[in-house]
């Protein structure tokens, strides 16, 4: 029986061909689409989880509000890390990470430019999961100058993960013993650095200060132990440690500081957690956001959605001409039982096919999204263990829903009201298949409002006035390597032809080194008149390289012995201050965290507030000081030559440091980089939207295609009697048009809801503008017209002597 109705399910589907062709098209690319989707979304979950304790390691955060600004940071205090192991039974083991930042690396005679650097304590192998091809875990990272390198790293600089025991050089200064060679980090994890030096190389790891947090610890609990107690015992911990230096810097108990509106919070992440929940100061790498993981998520069930509302709708559109087969069948004595399992059979049928196809799609198509979204998806052996059943589940669940109603529906009319013609009803009987697409067009036109209004942040984002001139600043990294020559750099490089001006400093808009220090404005450090700005150094070049407007005031001075204790201020620092005429007036900034050794400074100048972070963030109060710092050179150029000023600065860099590589990005794509994830986002959803748009468009076709069929004797009637082509063609096309109004009507309201929650993660975003919902229904209705109007021109064309001529 069941060969019959395989037998039978093919020789319809290879009699209506086209309706056939459109199902499984429709369906496959939905399929594929959302399929891909799953992948991104499954590698996004699975960030940290490779870590066998991964259920029981959290990072431990720190927060502070002070003066009207408050902060949020990934790192803590250098001590915590061991009295949180000594002093909390449920704590099994705890690790601190610092990063190095940019360091060089001898090979041979080059010294290469390795950023994936990191002081860490020994315990790092108790906590997380990084198998050691050589060498001891547990001793690893004990004694000063030693290091542990990734298996890449090894076979980049030995050639072999044999090379426990030989020597690295770093910055031509220090050498570094290879103490064991670890797997390389899978990519899904949140840090992913290539050397782990040990923490007792680095100084600050010996600070006792709980004011300064510059440390990113993990804690490791015992199996059992409660993340929620722990968090609940760190506010006493903090208060404990803290209230002592609080007292001794600002002669304030934290009661009092609290009492000020002030705070100092403690709080745990869970690791796996990290990657899409957390965007702090000093996070180890480049978050994602679940934000985005939700978007496509829904934009993956919008399209599965869409894909299977076509499906249902054309199942359902041409069970109607299968109406006499149902009738001669039943007269037959065919039970209906057996109606029901031919219609489902079919159902699912197309569905497995669809399924099918829409595997090998996606795996064609998996290196093209790869590289839309950045990512290494694969489709494995492992991945069938999950997939192969998620698949036969989809395919029987949608194909039992498509056949659903031809199934139960036809199966039960009595014979002669079938034979009778009763079911043809056209277009217009079909009110389920009207709301399915009122659905599918709602969805789509969801879809579309919510690209505009990406792409309308994004470029908000490329052209805002951000208070500093990005463009044409070539920046040359670690600039530190130079040592005593830096100096002598910038001023040969201020002196080559196509450059403007430079400024050294690492401190800068789109770079992720920041200090932030309190200052004060009286000598007694009163915390009513403090604040907690950004404090960068930079020289007296910094404000004309990065054309920051000053607003009053004067820029620093070489010439001005005094100027070594002037400050510049921000906008939102004089704010903050309470200054309204903010030149001249003293501020007093803690050298230490003793209290004892403050420093006056004057306000010499005052400068708008310049973007410095993401869009996301408001801009907080900025404090400059004129002092050395070699992190980089900025060169701001003019010249339409630009590879041969390249050739220039790396001519005198080389003569300045034969040994030292080098390395150079420009500021316009490293704030760019800041955005990367949006721009990867918003180009999947114009991909996905178009798909989407194409797959509601096919099932339109199809619809149309069928209405028009339904009433080839009334065109032709009306043909006869004089109807023109265009009487015809608006005849075929209302019906559904008014559809895609209600769709525009429903869907409206709906977008600006979810669209305006997105943009309020914002702090600087654009308005949400009428015209977007009106240029999106517009298109849909366009969209509509033309997939409708194609075929109903076609029925209108037709010569009216074929469809008359028989029965």
């Amino acid at each position: 029986m069941l060969k019959n109705y395989i037998k039978t399910a093919f020789r319809s589907l290879r009699k209506n061909t086209g309706f056939t062709a459109i199902n499984i098209l429709g369906l496959s690319v939905g399929l594929a689409t959302c399929l891909l989707i799953v992948f991104y979304v499954i590698d996004e979950l699975s960030y940290d989880r490779f870590n066998k304790k991964a259920d029981r390691i959290a990072r431990v955060n720190f927060e502070i509000k002070f003066g009207g600004n408050n902060s949020k940071y990934a790192q803590s205090m250098a001590p915590l890390a061991q009295v949180l192991k000594s002093e909390f039974p449920a704590v099994e083991a705890a690790v601190r990470l610092q990063g190095r930042g940019g360091v060089h690396v001898k090979k041979d005679n080059e010294n290469i430019q390795e950023d994936m650097m990191v002081y860490s304590d020994p315990g790092l192998f108790d906590v997380f999961t990084l198998p050691m091809i050589n060498g001891n875990p547990a001793t690893a990272l004990v004694e000063p100058n030693s290091v542990v390198i990734t298996e890449s790293i090894a076979k980049k600089y030995f050639n072999s993960v044999d090379v426990v025991g030989k020597t690295l050089v770093l910055n031509d200064t220090q050498n570094y013993k290879v103490t064991g060679v670890i797997k390389d980090i899978p990519k899904q994890s949140h840090f992913n650095y290539g050397f782990f030096l040990s923490m007792s190389s680095n100084g600050d790891s010996k600070e006792t200060t709980w004011l300064n947090n510059n440390f990113n610890t993990y804690v490791l609990l015992k199996p059992g132990a409660d993340f929620k107690k722990l968090n609940a015992q760190l506010p006493a911990l903090m208060r404990k440690h803290i209230n002592v230096e609080l007292q001794s810097v600002i002669h304030l108990t934290m009661d009092e500081f609290e009492k000020a509106g002030n705070y100092f919070r403690m709080n745990l992440t869970p690791l796996t957690d990290i990657h899409l929940y957390s965007n702090r100061v000093g996070e180890l790498g480049r978050n994602g956001s679940i934000q985005y993981v939700y978007i496509l998520s829904a934009i993956a069930l919008f399209i599965l959605l869409i894909a299977c509302v076509n499906f249902m709708n054309l199942s359902t559109a041409r069970s109607s001409n299968r109406a006499r087969e149902v009738g001669v069948r039943k007269v037959l004595g065919s039970p209906r039982s057996s109606l029901i399992a031919q219609f489902l059979i079919e159902s699912i049928l197309v569905t497995f096919i669809s399924t099918l196809i829409a595997v090998v799609l996606a795996w064609v198509l998996l290196p093209l999204f790869n590289q839309m979204a950045d990512k290494e998806l694969a489709i494995t052996a492992q991945s069938f263990i999950w997939l192969l059943p998620v698949m036969i589940a989809i395919a029987l669940v949608i194909g039992g829903l498509a056949g659903f109603y031809p199934a139960f529906f036809l199966s039960a009319f009595q014979p002669v009201d079938v034979l009778k013609g009763k079911l043809s009803t056209g277009f217009k009987g079909g009110r389920l298949r009207s709301f399915l697409v009122v659905f599918q067009f709602s969805i789509s036109i969801i879809l579309i409002i919510g690209t505009l209004v990406i792409y309308n942040q994004l470029n908000y984002i490329q052209h805002k006035n951000l208070g500093y001139d990005r463009s044409q600043v070539l920046i040359v990294k670690n600039t530190g390597a130079l040592g005593r020559q830096a100096k002598v750099f910038k001023q040969e490089i201020k002196q080559l032809p196509g450059v403007d001006n430079a400024t050294m400093t690492g401190y800068l808009p789109t770079a992720d080194y920041r200090n932030t220090s309190a200052v004060f404005q009286d000598p007694t450090l009163d915390q009513k008149r403090g604040i907690l700005p950004q404090v960068w150094s930079v020289d007296e070049d910094y404000l004309s390289t990065l054309s920051i407007k000053m607003i009053s005031g004067r820029n620093f001075s070489t010439e001005l012995q005094t100027d070594s204790s002037a400050v510049i201020i921000n906008e939102t620092a004089a704010r903050l201050m309470g200054l309204k005429s903010p030149l001249n007036n003293p501020i007093y900034r803690p050298m230490d965290n003793s209290g004892k050794s403050i420093k006056r400074f004057t306000i010499i100048g005052v400068i708008k507030d310049f973007n410095f972070s993401s869009l996301r963030d408001n801009i907080s109060p900025v404090t400059l000081f004129l002092e050395e710092e070699h992190g980089a050179l900025s060169i701001k150029v003019h010249t339409k030559n630009l590879p041969a000023l390249l050739t220039q600065i790396e001519s005198k860099w080389k003569a300045l440091a034969p040994n030292q590589h080098f390395a150079y990005s420009f500021m316009d794509q490293d704030f760019d980089a800041t955005y990367r994830s949006e721009q990867r986002v918003g180009k999947i959803f114009v991909v996905f939207t178009s798909l989407a748009i194409a797959i509601a468009c096919l099932g339109l076709f199809g619809l149309a295609a069928y209405a028009a069929e339904q009433r080839t004797k009334e065109i032709g009637i009306r043909k006869v009697l004089g109807a023109d082509v265009s009487v015809i063609v608006a005849m075929l096309t209302k019906d559904f048009i008014k559809l895609v109004f209600i769709a525009i009507l429903i869907s409206s309201p709906l977008a600006w809801f979810f669209m305006q929650k997105w943009l309020q993660g914002f702090a600087y975003r654009v308005n949400f503008q009428w015209w977007i919902v009106a240029l999106a229904g517009a298109g849909a209705l366009l969209i509509a017209f033309l997939t409708i109007s194609f075929q109903s021109i076609k029925s209108a064309l037709a010569n009216p002597v074929k469809s008359l001529k028989s029965e």
